[in-house]
């Protein structure tokens, strides 16, 4: 009986772990992104305002702020959301998806679609994170379907 109870206080400890909160990783140190869109290569930036972890959803952020592409500057709104951790002993990984829904203003506001890589080292005497990587690699589309661009953007 008591091998029983302790088994099932093993489960119950792993059935409520959570994922860390790692909200402000995504805000990037209030630096932009940059990276490119399209074929031509022009210049984006994103700058990550706000980020915060979903309650119901561990393995979800709830993200906005704002693009800038030339001249065109767009608020948007959305989420990132795990979908793999890869551990290593020195390096380790965490891949998902996100999307953005930029404000419609026009012919050049549209979804933010893609997924992401967010690439650290874990300093194990001082416990923090160290070279810390994060790259987005997607597809911008505009909202009347006319136009879409290859997007790569990282920190």
């Amino acid at each position: 009986m008591k091998n029983i109870l302790l088994f099932f206080l093993f489960i119950s400890t792993f059935a409520s772990a959570q994922m860390p909160n790692i909200s402000t990783v995504w805000l990037n140190n209030s630096m932009p992104y940059t990276g490119t869109i399209g074929d031509q290569k022009e210049v984006m930036k994103i700058m990550v305002e706000i980020s915060e972890q979903n309650r119901k959803n561990d393995q979800e952020y709830f993200i906005s702020g704002y693009s800038v592409v030339e001249n065109t500057n767009s608020k948007f709104e959305g989420k990132l959301k795990i979908t793999k951790y890869k551990n290593g002993k020195k390096r380790s990984s965490i891949f998902g998806e996100y999307e953005f829904a930029e404000e419609p203003k026009g012919k050049h506001s549209g979804i933010l679609k893609g997924n992401f890589i967010y690439t650290f080292m874990w300093n194990a005497k001082t416990q923090k994170i160290q070279q810390q990587y994060i790259q987005f690699i997607g597809d911008w589309a505009s909202y009347d379907g006319t136009l879409t661009y290859k997007t790569n953007w990282k920190n």
